[in-house]
């Protein structure tokens, strides 16, 4: 049976509403730091499956590798199954903005229907994430990007898998929160000026799956937050790493200064009907 936009956030929607108050205590717990929450079984077993069945493979998406990350994502959503066009933007629908908004208490929130920077996100083995802070705009730079969504839909995925969310709560010289990529687990946390996050790289012969979204708000998270573009670092064993590492963010930031909206730009966002 096929599941329109509507129809999945409409259970997305049921299950949040259900368990607003424990999310809302989650997040508060974590107030001063990368505040977060998830929750598991968010949909039907079998849907969440059926989500997973139908991702691309890998060589049909966009392999991005070098020093920073090694990830696979989809982002132009007529090119694959209709139903992973629906999942993304079940999370866009007004009732599930607003309950987040509400967990998250946060006012006047938007989501990304171009979905800059999200979209489908695939880590096969050996793929990773440094720690790094999310692009704090939206394509225009108009407005702060404040949430990240990220849906995991791989069956059976297990801490010793890696490829698991990383928080670094207390900066990245301390040991992360890490929070297990299990399927059917919504993630949604706060990016911010001290938001670093990374993901584990992958053990296994098996593709981490993950429906990503951000939100956005006039206003950003931290009242302290500045304009930056995604910034990456090494991890404490990583020392050499997180020296290229600091220098790439210091060239990638003066080069921003004089071209305000990238040389380029930025290929990651979905083209609808090939006219933008």
């Amino acid at each position: 049976m096929e599941r329109n936009r509507q129809e999945i956030s409409k259970l997305i929607f049921q299950k949040l509403k259900k368990n607003k108050t424990n999310l809302q205590e989650q997040f508060l717990k974590k107030k001063n730091t990368i505040p977060f929450f998830f929750i598991d079984d968010l949909l039907p077993k079998q849907l969440s499956k059926e989500i997973h069945k139908n991702f691309p493979k890998l060589t049909e998406t966009v392999q991005k590798k070098n020093f920073r990350e090694y990830k696979h994502v989809a982002y132009q959503m007529d090119k694959y199954n209709p139903l992973l066009e629906e999942i993304l933007y079940a999370f866009q629908e007004p009732d599930v903005v607003k309950i987040i908004s509400e967990i998250c208490n946060l006012e006047h929130i938007y989501p990304d229907e171009f979905l800059y920077a999200g979209g489908l996100s695939l880590m096969a083995k050996n793929n990773f994430l440094n720690p790094h802070l999310d692009n704090s705009h939206d394509k225009e730079r108009k407005r702060w990007r404040v949430l990240n969504l990220l849906y995991y839909v791989t069956p059976n995925w297990k801490l010793e898998n890696g490829g698991n969310l990383e928080l670094w709560q207390h900066g990245i010289r301390n040991k992360p929160i890490t929070v297990i990529s299990k399927f059917n687990r919504l993630v949604v946390m706060t990016t911010h000026q001290k938001s670093w996050h990374s993901v584990s790289k992958v053990n296994i012969d098996n593709t981490r799956c993950c429906v990503s979204n951000y939100y956005f708000a006039n206003q950003p998270f931290l009242a302290s937050d500045k304009f930056h573009i995604t910034t990456f670092r090494g991890k404490s064993n990583e020392k050499t790493k997180d020296v290229i590492l600091k220098i790439d963010n210091i060239l990638r930031n003066i080069l921003r200064k004089f071209f305000t909206k990238g040389i380029r730009k930025n290929p990651h966002q979905y083209k609808k009907n090939k006219t933008l």
